[in-house]
């Protein structure tokens, strides 16, 4: 086996999950995904679409009606944005993947701004690059950039800049300026960027499009950009697997073969599936953003309220991500509320080592009142540590 994957850290949110399994009695918020099933119209496009026997393999890049759709799609959000330039991937990770097998070679220098979901780093580091971290800076709960030390970090050696905002698991989103800026620095440095822009929708800020800003509203087609989408989030589609690319022209070509060579294509059905997702975005997605802004305001609060929690509400996603003050392991922290408290949560030092002592709450859940039980436990569990008392 290489060293590279040899080298590779095992998931620490898996590691908390499996400490659960198989308890009835814990409130799980650890994994990045609603506890709403998908909503009947898409799951029948899906059932039709097998009845009719679509069983078979499809065009590398997707189906060019679902390519057409999602130009629209983007078009209405974004400047216009041709179907030429869209690839289907078989789940926002094979997007990402891709991506990085196309532009990344051995030795070669990254960045990425943390904290970050893991596979953002370790997928260069599969490809032997050499990964470099930008961290954001918390000011009071709510992280922010660093600009400066971003540009000191993206130099002309540097391949590729990956940024993810809105960001899982901060919350943090990029600001207008600080894209362009950073567009501007990387035209300038020849470095490629690779934004993971799934949570757009998901954004609670005021915004004439109803997204958050996106590095395809400053850029030009042959820009050295790449965005990555998934329908997991906005369409309540996470166990579909089903994501796509925006690419440079140039790119197009070369993204099918590697679709040929890593899965060949995406499944017809969820294909269909996700036409009839994008078809009713005006009924799925408003919803979906109202109901997450609800679980927000619900749970922001009571977690504000207990004593030691320091956190700021997240602007965009689906995460509260907080930190407890007097405590040092997240993920031995986040496994103790496991077994102690039956409170399921993603430890903050799996998505950095500047997160260690911060721990991720997933509030997207279909009834706010499970949140509520939720801090409940974890203040019943705060109160009953020696450190605490008193």
């Amino acid at each position: 086996m290489r060293e590279a994957i040899h080298n590779l850290e095992a998931s620490k949110i898996r590691e908390v999950a499996n400490a659960g399994l198989g308890r009835d009695d814990v409130l799980a918020f650890w994994f990045g995904e609603s506890d709403e099933v998908t909503p009947e119209v898409i799951r029948q496009a899906a059932i039709e679409s097998l009845q009719r026997g679509e069983t078979f393999y499809a065009h590398n890049l997707g189906l060019p009606e679902l390519r057409e759709a999602i130009a629209r799609y983007t078009s209405a959000l974004h400047p216009a944005v041709d179907a030429s330039r869209i690839a289907v991937t078989s789940g926002g990770v094979s997007a990402l993947m891709l991506a990085v097998q196309a532009l990344v070679e051995a030795g070669d220098d990254v960045v990425a701004v943390t904290p970050v979901w893991p596979n953002l780093t370790a997928q260069p580091a599969i490809m032997g690059a050499h990964v470099r971290t930008v961290p954001l800076v918390p000011v009071q709960g709510q992280w922010t950039l660093d600009l400066p030390a971003l540009r000191a970090a993206v130099t002309p050696k540097t391949k590729l800049l990956i940024v993810n905002a809105p960001n899982n698991p901060t919350g943090w989103t990029m600001t207008r300026d600080e894209q362009q800026a950073v567009l501007d620095h990387c035209r300038e440095t020849g470095t490629w960027i690779l934004a993971d822009e799934v949570y757009e929708r998901l954004y609670f800020e005021p915004s004439p499009n109803s997204c958050a800003p996106s590095f395809l509203d400053i850029s030009k087609p042959d820009d050295r950009l790449v965005v990555t989408h998934s329908f997991s989030k906005s369409f309540l589609m996470t166990g579909w697997r089903l994501g796509w690319l925006v690419l440079p022209p140039a790119m197009v070509d070369g993204i099918g073969k590697l679709i040929e060579f890593n899965t060949s294509c995406a499944s017809v059905f969820t294909q269909r599936a996700a036409i009839a997702a994008i078809a009713h975005t005006a009924e799925i997605t408003p919803r979906v953003v109202a109901h997450l802004k609800l679980c927000r305001d619900t749970l922001v609060p009571l977690l504000a309220a207990v004593p030691g929690v320091q956190e700021a509400p997240a602007k965009g996603g689906m995460y509260a991500f907080f930190r407890l003050e007097g405590f040092g392991d997240s993920l031995d922290v986040a496994k103790r509320l496991v077994v102690e408290a039956g409170l399921g949560l993603a430890p903050g030092n799996a998505f950095a080592p500047e997160a260690q002592g911060w721990l991720r709450w997933c509030f997207a859940s279909k009834d706010p009142q499970r949140l509520v039980q939720g801090v409940e436990r974890l203040r019943n569990w705060l109160a009953a540590q020696p450190q605490r008392k008193g």
